[in-house]
Protein backbone atom coordinates (compact mmCIF):
# COMPACT_ATOMS: atom_id res chain seq x y z
CA UNK A 1 0.00 0.00 0.00
CA UNK A 2 1.35 3.38 -0.95
CA UNK A 3 0.89 6.28 1.44
CA UNK A 4 1.53 9.90 0.56
CA UNK A 5 1.64 12.63 3.14
CA UNK A 6 1.23 16.37 3.27
CA UNK A 7 2.17 18.20 6.46
CA UNK A 8 0.89 21.73 6.99
CA UNK A 9 3.75 24.27 7.19
CA UNK A 10 3.73 26.29 10.37
CA UNK A 11 5.90 29.41 10.15
CA UNK A 12 4.41 32.34 12.04
CA UNK A 13 3.33 32.51 15.67
CA UNK A 14 0.20 34.56 16.23
CA UNK A 15 -3.28 34.32 17.59
CA UNK A 16 -5.88 33.91 14.86
CA UNK A 17 -8.53 36.58 14.81
CA UNK A 18 -11.93 35.02 14.28
CA UNK A 19 -13.79 36.33 11.27
CA UNK A 20 -16.95 35.19 9.59
CA UNK A 21 -16.45 33.16 6.43
CA UNK A 22 -17.99 34.96 3.45
CA UNK A 23 -17.91 32.77 0.31
CA UNK A 24 -17.89 34.36 -3.13
CA UNK A 25 -20.41 31.81 -4.42
CA UNK A 26 -23.18 30.86 -2.02
CA UNK A 27 -26.32 29.13 -3.33
CA UNK A 28 -28.88 27.51 -1.03
CA UNK A 29 -31.75 26.01 -3.05
CA UNK A 30 -34.89 24.46 -1.54
CA UNK A 31 -36.22 22.16 -4.27
CA UNK A 32 -39.93 21.86 -4.87
CA UNK A 33 -41.09 24.73 -2.68
CA UNK A 34 -43.18 27.72 -3.69
CA UNK A 35 -42.00 29.82 -0.76
CA UNK A 36 -39.66 32.70 -1.55
CA UNK A 37 -37.31 31.75 1.31
CA UNK A 38 -37.18 28.87 3.74
CA UNK A 39 -35.14 29.08 6.93
CA UNK A 40 -33.68 25.75 8.03
CA UNK A 41 -32.90 24.63 11.57
CA UNK A 42 -29.44 26.22 11.34
CA UNK A 43 -30.97 29.63 10.49
CA UNK A 44 -29.89 29.58 6.84
CA UNK A 45 -32.15 30.99 4.14
CA UNK A 46 -32.92 28.68 1.21
CA UNK A 47 -34.60 30.04 -1.92
CA UNK A 48 -37.14 28.30 -4.13
CA UNK A 49 -36.18 26.59 -7.37
CA UNK A 50 -39.48 26.81 -9.24
CA UNK A 51 -39.19 30.35 -10.57
CA UNK A 52 -35.41 30.40 -10.37
CA UNK A 53 -33.09 30.45 -13.36
CA UNK A 54 -30.95 27.71 -11.79
CA UNK A 55 -33.39 24.96 -12.82
CA UNK A 56 -33.46 23.78 -16.42
CA UNK A 57 -35.93 20.93 -16.71
CA UNK A 58 -37.98 19.51 -19.56
CA UNK A 59 -40.23 17.48 -17.28
CA UNK A 60 -40.57 17.94 -13.52
CA UNK A 61 -43.10 18.53 -10.80
CA UNK A 62 -43.15 19.21 -7.08
CA UNK A 63 -44.22 17.08 -4.15
CA UNK A 64 -44.99 18.09 -0.58
CA UNK A 65 -44.93 15.84 2.45
CA UNK A 66 -48.49 15.78 3.78
CA UNK A 67 -47.32 14.75 7.24
CA UNK A 68 -43.81 16.17 7.72
CA UNK A 69 -41.69 15.40 10.74
CA UNK A 70 -41.55 18.66 12.74
CA UNK A 71 -38.06 17.72 13.94
CA UNK A 72 -36.73 17.82 10.36
CA UNK A 73 -35.62 20.97 8.60
CA UNK A 74 -38.28 22.46 6.29
CA UNK A 75 -36.00 21.77 3.32
CA UNK A 76 -36.99 18.09 3.67
CA UNK A 77 -40.73 18.77 3.51
CA UNK A 78 -40.80 19.25 -0.27
CA UNK A 79 -39.07 17.65 -3.25
CA UNK A 80 -38.53 18.26 -6.94
CA UNK A 81 -39.27 15.14 -9.05
CA UNK A 82 -37.47 14.98 -12.41
CA UNK A 83 -38.68 12.53 -15.04
CA UNK A 84 -36.23 13.60 -17.74
CA UNK A 85 -32.53 14.57 -17.61
CA UNK A 86 -32.52 17.96 -15.88
CA UNK A 87 -29.89 20.49 -14.88
CA UNK A 88 -29.36 22.88 -12.02
CA UNK A 89 -26.99 25.60 -13.26
CA UNK A 90 -25.01 27.89 -10.97
CA UNK A 91 -22.98 30.91 -12.10
CA UNK A 92 -19.44 30.75 -10.67
CA UNK A 93 -17.66 33.98 -9.79
CA UNK A 94 -14.60 32.43 -8.12
CA UNK A 95 -12.98 29.41 -9.73
CA UNK A 96 -11.58 26.73 -7.45
CA UNK A 97 -12.89 24.12 -5.03
CA UNK A 98 -16.60 24.31 -4.26
CA UNK A 99 -18.65 22.57 -1.60
CA UNK A 100 -21.59 20.77 -3.17
CA UNK A 101 -24.18 19.24 -0.84
CA UNK A 102 -27.21 17.42 -2.19
CA UNK A 103 -30.05 16.58 0.21
CA UNK A 104 -32.42 13.61 -0.19
CA UNK A 105 -35.41 12.72 1.97
CA UNK A 106 -37.48 9.85 0.62
CA UNK A 107 -40.73 10.68 2.36
CA UNK A 108 -43.88 8.66 1.66
CA UNK A 109 -44.78 9.63 -1.89
CA UNK A 110 -48.25 8.25 -2.62
CA UNK A 111 -48.73 5.46 -5.15
CA UNK A 112 -50.28 6.32 -8.51
CA UNK A 113 -50.40 2.73 -9.68
CA UNK A 114 -47.29 3.37 -11.75
CA UNK A 115 -44.26 1.10 -11.69
CA UNK A 116 -41.94 4.10 -11.63
CA UNK A 117 -39.22 4.17 -9.01
CA UNK A 118 -36.40 6.49 -8.02
CA UNK A 119 -33.13 5.39 -9.56
CA UNK A 120 -30.87 7.90 -11.21
CA UNK A 121 -27.41 9.31 -11.85
CA UNK A 122 -26.00 12.64 -10.71
CA UNK A 123 -23.07 14.33 -12.46
CA UNK A 124 -21.39 17.72 -12.28
CA UNK A 125 -18.99 19.34 -14.76
CA UNK A 126 -17.64 16.06 -16.08
CA UNK A 127 -17.59 14.18 -12.74
CA UNK A 128 -19.90 11.28 -11.91
CA UNK A 129 -21.13 11.91 -8.37
CA UNK A 130 -23.79 9.21 -8.02
CA UNK A 131 -24.42 6.19 -10.25
CA UNK A 132 -27.65 4.13 -10.14
CA UNK A 133 -28.55 5.92 -6.93
CA UNK A 134 -31.75 5.23 -5.02
CA UNK A 135 -32.36 7.03 -1.74
CA UNK A 136 -33.21 4.75 1.19
CA UNK A 137 -36.30 5.37 3.26
CA UNK A 138 -35.78 6.74 6.75
CA UNK A 139 -33.60 9.62 7.79
CA UNK A 140 -32.52 12.28 5.27
CA UNK A 141 -29.33 11.60 3.33
CA UNK A 142 -26.76 14.33 2.64
CA UNK A 143 -24.22 13.68 -0.09
CA UNK A 144 -21.25 15.97 0.55
CA UNK A 145 -18.77 16.70 -2.26
CA UNK A 146 -15.77 18.95 -2.94
CA UNK A 147 -15.43 19.74 -6.66
CA UNK A 148 -12.78 21.73 -8.46
CA UNK A 149 -14.54 24.15 -10.85
CA UNK A 150 -12.57 25.71 -13.71
CA UNK A 151 -15.61 26.95 -15.63
CA UNK A 152 -17.88 29.95 -15.28
CA UNK A 153 -20.78 27.65 -14.48
CA UNK A 154 -21.35 24.58 -12.33
CA UNK A 155 -23.97 22.28 -13.85
CA UNK A 156 -25.45 19.51 -11.69
CA UNK A 157 -27.36 17.02 -13.84
CA UNK A 158 -29.96 14.52 -12.60
CA UNK A 159 -30.58 11.65 -15.05
CA UNK A 160 -33.20 8.90 -14.51
CA UNK A 161 -31.71 5.56 -15.53
CA UNK A 162 -34.60 4.72 -17.88
CA UNK A 163 -38.17 5.64 -18.79
CA UNK A 164 -39.62 3.78 -15.79
CA UNK A 165 -37.54 5.70 -13.25
CA UNK A 166 -37.25 9.25 -11.99
CA UNK A 167 -34.87 11.44 -10.01
CA UNK A 168 -35.71 13.63 -7.07
CA UNK A 169 -33.93 16.12 -4.84
CA UNK A 170 -34.90 18.12 -1.74
CA UNK A 171 -32.18 20.76 -1.52
CA UNK A 172 -28.83 21.76 -3.04
CA UNK A 173 -25.97 23.80 -1.61
CA UNK A 174 -23.15 25.22 -3.74
CA UNK A 175 -20.56 27.19 -1.77
CA UNK A 176 -17.07 28.31 -2.78
CA UNK A 177 -14.61 26.74 -0.35
CA UNK A 178 -11.79 28.61 1.40
CA UNK A 179 -8.51 28.02 -0.38
CA UNK A 180 -6.87 26.39 2.63
CA UNK A 181 -9.51 23.66 2.85
CA UNK A 182 -8.16 21.55 -0.03
CA UNK A 183 -4.64 22.59 -1.14
CA UNK A 184 -3.84 22.75 -4.83
CA UNK A 185 -0.99 20.31 -4.27
CA UNK A 186 0.64 18.22 -1.58
CA UNK A 187 4.19 17.07 -0.83
CA UNK A 188 4.71 13.37 -1.42
CA UNK A 189 6.64 11.42 1.20
CA UNK A 190 8.56 9.47 -1.43
CA UNK A 191 9.12 12.29 -3.94
CA UNK A 192 10.72 15.71 -3.69
CA UNK A 193 8.26 17.31 -6.10
CA UNK A 194 4.67 18.41 -5.59
CA UNK A 195 1.69 16.50 -6.94
CA UNK A 196 -1.49 18.10 -8.24
CA UNK A 197 -4.56 16.95 -6.32
CA UNK A 198 -7.30 18.82 -8.15
CA UNK A 199 -9.81 16.03 -7.77
CA UNK A 200 -13.43 15.67 -6.92
CA UNK A 201 -13.96 14.33 -3.40
CA UNK A 202 -16.86 12.77 -1.54
CA UNK A 203 -16.92 12.99 2.23
CA UNK A 204 -17.23 9.46 3.58
CA UNK A 205 -16.57 10.11 7.29
CA UNK A 206 -16.28 13.31 9.33
CA UNK A 207 -15.59 12.48 12.98
CA UNK A 208 -15.42 14.45 16.22
CA UNK A 209 -13.15 12.22 18.31
CA UNK A 210 -14.11 12.04 21.97
CA UNK A 211 -16.86 14.64 21.63
CA UNK A 212 -20.51 15.08 20.78
CA UNK A 213 -22.07 15.78 17.40
CA UNK A 214 -21.11 19.14 15.92
CA UNK A 215 -23.96 20.56 13.82
CA UNK A 216 -23.77 23.06 10.94
CA UNK A 217 -24.85 25.82 13.34
CA UNK A 218 -21.49 25.46 15.10
CA UNK A 219 -19.33 25.09 11.99
CA UNK A 220 -18.36 27.97 9.72
CA UNK A 221 -18.68 25.69 6.66
CA UNK A 222 -22.00 24.22 7.87
CA UNK A 223 -20.67 20.67 8.29
CA UNK A 224 -21.77 17.80 10.50
CA UNK A 225 -19.18 16.07 12.70
CA UNK A 226 -20.39 12.84 14.31
CA UNK A 227 -19.05 11.11 17.46
CA UNK A 228 -16.44 8.38 17.02
CA UNK A 229 -17.97 5.74 19.30
CA UNK A 230 -19.22 3.33 16.62
CA UNK A 231 -15.82 3.30 14.87
CA UNK A 232 -13.66 2.88 17.97
CA UNK A 233 -12.12 -0.55 18.53
CA UNK A 234 -11.40 -1.19 22.20
CA UNK A 235 -8.75 -3.70 23.22
CA UNK A 236 -7.85 -5.31 26.55
CA UNK A 237 -7.17 -2.74 29.23
CA UNK A 238 -8.08 0.10 26.89
CA UNK A 239 -10.76 1.55 29.13
CA UNK A 240 -8.07 2.43 31.64
CA UNK A 241 -5.64 3.91 29.16
CA UNK A 242 -7.97 5.49 26.54
CA UNK A 243 -9.47 8.65 27.97
CA UNK A 244 -11.79 11.28 26.62
CA UNK A 245 -10.84 14.85 27.36
CA UNK A 246 -12.67 18.16 26.96
CA UNK A 247 -11.04 21.58 26.92
CA UNK A 248 -12.87 24.73 28.07
CA UNK A 249 -10.14 27.20 27.12
CA UNK A 250 -9.47 29.03 23.89
CA UNK A 251 -8.22 27.17 20.81
CA UNK A 252 -5.06 28.96 19.61
CA UNK A 253 -5.41 29.28 15.84
CA UNK A 254 -2.22 30.54 14.18
CA UNK A 255 -1.49 32.34 10.95
CA UNK A 256 -0.18 29.70 8.57
CA UNK A 257 -1.83 26.89 10.50
CA UNK A 258 -5.26 25.31 10.60
CA UNK A 259 -8.16 27.76 10.49
CA UNK A 260 -11.71 27.50 11.78
CA UNK A 261 -12.75 26.60 8.24
CA UNK A 262 -10.40 23.60 8.35
CA UNK A 263 -11.80 22.55 11.72
CA UNK A 264 -14.18 24.24 14.21
CA UNK A 265 -13.48 24.96 17.88
CA UNK A 266 -16.06 22.39 18.95
CA UNK A 267 -14.05 19.66 17.25
CA UNK A 268 -10.61 20.71 18.49
CA UNK A 269 -11.72 21.17 22.11
CA UNK A 270 -12.40 17.44 22.58
CA UNK A 271 -10.19 14.41 22.02
CA UNK A 272 -9.28 10.87 22.96
CA UNK A 273 -5.80 10.22 24.26
CA UNK A 274 -3.49 7.37 25.17
CA UNK A 275 -2.09 8.08 28.62
CA UNK A 276 0.49 6.43 30.83
CA UNK A 277 -0.80 4.10 33.51
CA UNK A 278 1.05 3.87 36.86
CA UNK A 279 3.96 5.81 35.33
CA UNK A 280 4.44 3.19 32.64
CA UNK A 281 3.94 3.52 28.89
CA UNK A 282 1.05 1.29 27.74
CA UNK A 283 1.87 -1.28 25.07
CA UNK A 284 -1.22 -0.65 22.98
CA UNK A 285 -2.67 1.61 20.30
CA UNK A 286 -5.92 3.54 20.10
CA UNK A 287 -7.71 2.21 17.01
CA UNK A 288 -10.59 3.27 14.75
CA UNK A 289 -11.95 1.26 11.81
CA UNK A 290 -13.89 2.93 8.97
CA UNK A 291 -15.69 1.11 6.13
CA UNK A 292 -14.88 2.36 2.63
CA UNK A 293 -15.46 1.25 -0.95
CA UNK A 294 -12.77 -0.65 -2.77
CA UNK A 295 -11.24 0.67 -5.98
CA UNK A 296 -10.75 4.30 -4.95
CA UNK A 297 -8.01 6.34 -3.37
CA UNK A 298 -8.80 8.17 -0.14
CA UNK A 299 -7.60 11.38 1.41
CA UNK A 300 -7.36 10.83 5.18
CA UNK A 301 -7.13 14.03 7.21
CA UNK A 302 -6.17 13.75 10.89
CA UNK A 303 -6.74 16.67 13.25
CA UNK A 304 -4.52 17.16 16.31
CA UNK A 305 -4.62 19.73 19.10
CA UNK A 306 -2.72 19.22 22.35
CA UNK A 307 -5.37 20.07 24.92
CA UNK A 308 -4.09 17.46 27.36
CA UNK A 309 -0.45 18.26 28.18
CA UNK A 310 0.43 20.47 31.14
CA UNK A 311 3.66 21.68 29.50
CA UNK A 312 5.36 21.77 26.11
CA UNK A 313 7.63 19.11 24.66
CA UNK A 314 5.99 16.22 26.50
CA UNK A 315 3.98 14.42 23.83
CA UNK A 316 5.46 12.11 21.17
CA UNK A 317 3.54 9.35 19.40
CA UNK A 318 3.19 7.30 16.21
CA UNK A 319 0.38 7.29 13.62
CA UNK A 320 -0.52 4.18 11.60
CA UNK A 321 -2.78 3.67 8.57
CA UNK A 322 -3.86 0.10 7.83
CA UNK A 323 -0.96 -1.16 9.93
CA UNK A 324 1.65 0.95 8.13
CA UNK A 325 3.66 3.57 9.99
CA UNK A 326 2.46 6.87 8.51
CA UNK A 327 4.04 9.29 10.98
CA UNK A 328 6.80 8.46 13.47
CA UNK A 329 7.47 10.44 16.65
CA UNK A 330 4.83 13.09 15.98
CA UNK A 331 5.84 16.12 18.07
CA UNK A 332 2.96 18.59 18.34
CA UNK A 333 4.98 21.16 20.27
CA UNK A 334 7.41 21.66 17.38
CA UNK A 335 4.71 21.55 14.73
CA UNK A 336 2.61 24.22 16.47
CA UNK A 337 5.54 26.55 17.13
CA UNK A 338 5.41 25.74 20.83
CA UNK A 339 1.82 26.60 21.62
CA UNK A 340 -0.49 24.36 23.59
CA UNK A 341 -4.11 24.00 22.42
CA UNK A 342 -3.04 24.97 18.91
CA UNK A 343 -4.47 22.90 16.02
CA UNK A 344 -2.48 21.01 13.42
CA UNK A 345 -3.65 18.65 10.70
CA UNK A 346 -1.96 16.13 8.41
CA UNK A 347 -3.26 14.72 5.12
CA UNK A 348 -2.49 11.19 3.95
CA UNK A 349 -3.44 9.81 0.52
CA UNK A 350 -4.08 6.07 0.72
CA UNK A 351 -3.66 4.07 -2.46
CA UNK A 352 -6.33 1.35 -2.83
CA UNK A 353 -4.20 -1.23 -4.63
CA UNK A 354 -3.51 -3.49 -1.67
CA UNK A 355 -6.02 -2.69 1.05
CA UNK A 356 -9.40 -4.10 2.02
CA UNK A 357 -12.74 -2.34 2.33
CA UNK A 358 -11.78 -0.60 5.57
CA UNK A 359 -9.33 2.09 6.62
CA UNK A 360 -7.74 1.43 10.00
CA UNK A 361 -6.37 4.44 11.87
CA UNK A 362 -4.19 3.98 14.96
CA UNK A 363 -2.23 6.22 17.31
CA UNK A 364 0.07 4.95 20.02
CA UNK A 365 3.31 5.44 21.95
CA UNK A 366 6.60 5.89 20.11
CA UNK A 367 10.21 5.31 21.10
CA UNK A 368 10.31 8.90 22.43
CA UNK A 369 7.17 8.66 24.57
CA UNK A 370 7.51 9.56 28.25
CA UNK A 371 6.15 7.43 31.06
CA UNK A 372 4.56 10.37 32.89
CA UNK A 373 2.96 12.11 29.91
CA UNK A 374 0.33 11.78 27.22
CA UNK A 375 1.35 9.10 24.69
CA UNK A 376 -1.04 9.96 21.87
CA UNK A 377 -3.97 12.21 21.03
CA UNK A 378 -6.50 12.63 18.22
CA UNK A 379 -9.22 15.30 18.03
CA UNK A 380 -10.87 14.73 14.68
CA UNK A 381 -10.74 12.76 11.47
CA UNK A 382 -12.06 13.08 7.91
CA UNK A 383 -11.99 10.54 5.09
CA UNK A 384 -12.65 11.71 1.52
CA UNK A 385 -13.11 9.41 -1.47
CA UNK A 386 -11.16 10.68 -4.51
CA UNK A 387 -12.43 10.35 -8.07
CA UNK A 388 -10.85 7.61 -10.19
CA UNK A 389 -9.29 7.74 -13.65
CA UNK A 390 -12.78 8.01 -15.20
CA UNK A 391 -13.54 11.10 -13.06
CA UNK A 392 -16.10 9.04 -11.21
CA UNK A 393 -16.87 8.86 -7.49
CA UNK A 394 -19.33 6.02 -7.92
CA UNK A 395 -18.64 3.07 -10.19
CA UNK A 396 -16.43 2.39 -13.20
CA UNK A 397 -18.31 4.70 -15.52
CA UNK A 398 -17.68 8.16 -16.96
CA UNK A 399 -20.11 10.98 -17.76
CA UNK A 400 -19.95 10.32 -21.52
CA UNK A 401 -21.10 6.74 -20.96
CA UNK A 402 -24.06 7.91 -18.86
CA UNK A 403 -25.14 10.45 -21.46
CA UNK A 404 -24.59 8.00 -24.32
CA UNK A 405 -26.73 5.41 -22.57
CA UNK A 406 -29.44 8.00 -21.95
CA UNK A 407 -29.44 9.03 -25.61
CA UNK A 408 -29.71 5.35 -26.61
CA UNK A 409 -32.64 4.84 -24.25
CA UNK A 410 -34.32 7.97 -25.63
CA UNK A 411 -33.84 6.85 -29.22
CA UNK A 412 -35.12 3.39 -28.35
CA UNK A 413 -38.15 4.95 -26.68
CA UNK A 414 -38.92 7.01 -29.79
CA UNK A 415 -38.45 3.92 -31.98
CA UNK A 416 -40.83 1.88 -29.83
CA UNK A 417 -43.39 4.70 -29.90
CA UNK A 418 -43.14 4.91 -33.70
CA UNK A 419 -43.42 1.13 -34.00
CA UNK A 420 -46.50 1.16 -31.77
CA UNK A 421 -48.13 3.87 -33.87
CA UNK A 422 -47.49 1.88 -37.07
CA UNK A 423 -48.96 -1.23 -35.46
CA UNK A 424 -52.10 0.66 -34.41
CA UNK A 425 -52.55 1.99 -37.93
CA UNK A 426 -52.12 -1.50 -39.34
CA UNK A 427 -54.68 -2.88 -36.89
CA UNK A 428 -57.13 -0.11 -37.75
CA UNK A 429 -56.68 -0.85 -41.47
CA UNK A 430 -57.35 -4.56 -40.93
CA UNK A 431 -60.41 -3.81 -38.83
CA UNK A 432 -61.89 -1.53 -41.48
CA UNK A 433 -61.16 -4.08 -44.17
CA UNK A 434 -62.76 -6.83 -42.10
CA UNK A 435 -65.89 -4.72 -41.56
CA UNK A 436 -66.21 -4.17 -45.30
CA UNK A 437 -65.88 -7.89 -46.04
CA UNK A 438 -68.55 -9.01 -43.55
CA UNK A 439 -70.91 -6.04 -43.78
CA UNK A 440 -73.88 -7.90 -45.36
CA UNK A 441 -73.05 -11.37 -44.03
CA UNK A 442 -72.81 -11.15 -40.25
CA UNK A 443 -73.58 -7.55 -39.42
CA UNK A 444 -70.52 -6.96 -37.16
CA UNK A 445 -67.85 -8.86 -35.28
CA UNK A 446 -65.47 -8.06 -32.40
CA UNK A 447 -61.98 -6.93 -33.30
CA UNK A 448 -59.77 -10.00 -32.83
CA UNK A 449 -57.10 -7.97 -31.04
CA UNK A 450 -57.90 -6.28 -27.70
CA UNK A 451 -56.45 -2.76 -28.08
CA UNK A 452 -56.36 -1.00 -24.71
CA UNK A 453 -56.47 2.75 -24.30
CA UNK A 454 -53.02 4.32 -24.17
CA UNK A 455 -52.34 6.95 -21.55
CA UNK A 456 -49.53 9.06 -22.97
CA UNK A 457 -48.68 10.25 -19.45
CA UNK A 458 -48.52 6.80 -17.85
CA UNK A 459 -44.75 6.67 -18.20
CA UNK A 460 -44.34 9.56 -15.82
CA UNK A 461 -45.07 9.83 -12.09
CA UNK A 462 -47.89 12.16 -11.09
CA UNK A 463 -47.83 14.68 -8.28
CA UNK A 464 -50.46 12.80 -6.27
CA UNK A 465 -48.87 9.49 -6.16
CA UNK A 466 -45.37 8.12 -6.53
CA UNK A 467 -44.41 5.49 -4.00
CA UNK A 468 -40.82 6.24 -3.14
Amino acid sequence: MAISIRITSLILISLAVASAFSPADHYLIDCGTTEATVVDLDHRRFTQDGSSSVLSSKKSFTLKDSNPDPKLSPIYHTARVLTKPSDYKFKITEKGTHLVRIHFNRFGFKDTGSTCHDQFHVSANGYVLLHNFSAPKGNPIIKDFLIWVDDDELVIRFTPIDRSSFAFVNAIEVISAPRELIPDEYVSSDQNGRTNIRHAYETMHRINVGGVKVTPFNDSLWRNWVPDDEFLKLGDGSLKSYNKIHFDGRIQYRSGGATREVGPDNMYNSARMVSSLNNSIPNLNLTWIFPVQKGFSYLVRLHFCDIASISLGMIYFNVYLNGNLAYENLDLSTLTNYLLASPFYADFVVDPVKFSDVIRVEIGPSSLSKSHAVDGILNGLEIFKMDNSLKSLDGEVCVDQLESKNRSNSQMGRLLSLTGAVCLLAIAFLVMRRKTEVKDAVGWSRVPVDVSEIDLKSNYPKSNGVDV
